[in-house]
């Protein structure tokens, strides 16, 4: 055995294993073939016993690796909506969720989606959030957000086609490691996830969505924006005191304008505080000329502080909106309320719900 730490699987894409473990011979038709066996298959351990590989190369791997997997703590399934939360150990002592989406409605194309965390807690203190008020904790590695959906797809009856990183953490304050999961995840020979069902959801870390509109990141962008006035948001959304509208807004138009494409912004409802006729104006104002999809969220409050709009506020509010804004508007459902696993309400909590 090497005196040095063993090289992770989960961590690395394939061309960067590679580069790790060409001293041992490896090369990098092997090497994707290994990583295939390990992520897309699971294999618990490197195989020794691959058609035209030598075994003594293969142990030499095994030896110099390491596939480290997370610990399921519990899974809670809601009896309501079929939303499957996903408490999970990884390398620290705080536990973290995933939560899987089930899209069912087409027949012969059932499938899912696994909205994962890039950190335990968050630092940017969103006052409707439970992940907000757990202050951070630590960022998670490439391997604990890879290992999310690799455990989730083998739980699964359907296929996973899609994951978006909107569960706890902000991503962005965690970019290498969730760019890089972006890319073990999209590689043939890791998930296969075609990197535009991957999407990054931001609260406005403005200097990274520059980075990531200058890397030509292949995954989808969602800014959570949630109010168009600076005094608002800023009581909402902190972040706002760092990075306020006019600078978010200008990445978000160097984004758009970069690839072309719809800018997702995401607006979550609270009842008598952002779903005014003149929120509505603002965001029209805001966004002008600038092509949008504008996705609605019922907010997810335990503490009762912050509620939904009735339906005749939502209706009202999507009607200004309709009228102001004439770009996209969809109205997002948020699954899995009754055991926790709603945009929001992550806190790293057990249910007691489990399947």
């Amino acid at each position: 055995m090497s005196d040095t730490l063993p090289v992770f699987f989960k961590e690395h894409t394939a061309d960067e294993l590679h580069a790790r473990l060409a001293h041992l011979g490896v090369t990098p038709r092997l090497l994707r073939r290994l990583q295939n066996a390990v992520v897309r298959q699971g294999a618990p351990e490197v195989p020794l016993d691959l058609p035209e590989v030598s075994p003594r190369l293969l142990r030499r791997v095994r030896q110099a690796t390491s596939i480290p997997r997370l610990a399921l703590v519990e899974k809670s399934v809601s009896p309501t909506d079929g939303f499957a939360k996903y408490l999970f150990q990884g390398d620290g002592p705080d536990p973290f969720e995933a939560v899987r989406i089930p899209l069912l409605h087409r027949p012969g194309d059932e499938k899912y989606i696994v909205c994962v965390s890039s950190q335990v807690g968050c630092a940017l203190g969103c006052v409707f959030c439970a992940t907000g008020r757990m202050g951070f904790r630590r960022n998670l590695a490439t391997w604990e957000i890879v290992d999310q959906v690799m455990q989730v797809r083998a739980d699964s009856p359907h296929p996973v086609r899609g994951v978006v990183f909107m569960g706890m953490g902000e991503p962005l304050l965690n970019y290498e490691r969730v760019m890089r999961a972006g890319r073990v995840m999209s590689e043939s020979c890791g998930l296969a996830i075609d990197a535009r069902a991957i999407t990054v959801s931001t609260v406005g870390v403005v200097p990274m969505i520059r980075r990531f509109t200058r890397e030509r990141q292949p995954y989808r962008l969602v800014v959570s924006l949630t109010a168009a006035d600076h005094d608002l948001r800023r009581r909402l959304l902190p972040i706002e005191d760092t990075h306020p509208l006019p600078e978010l807004m200008a990445a978000v138009r160097e984004h758009q304008e970069a690839t072309g494409e719809r800018v997702m912004l995401a607006w979550t409802l609270l009842s008598g505080v952002n779903t005014r006729p003149e929120d509505a104006r603002r965001l029209a104002e805001l966004t002008a000329g600038l092509p949008v999809k504008i996705d609605l969220i019922d907010v997810n409050d335990a503490t009762g502080q912050f509620t939904p709009p009735s339906a005749e506020e939502f209706r009202a509010f999507r009607d200004a909106l309709s009228a102001e804004v004439s770009q996209p508007i969809v109205r997002r459902y948020s699954g899995g309320k009754d055991i926790h696993g709603a945009c929001g309400m992550l806190a790293g909590t057990r249910v007691g719900n489990n399947e």
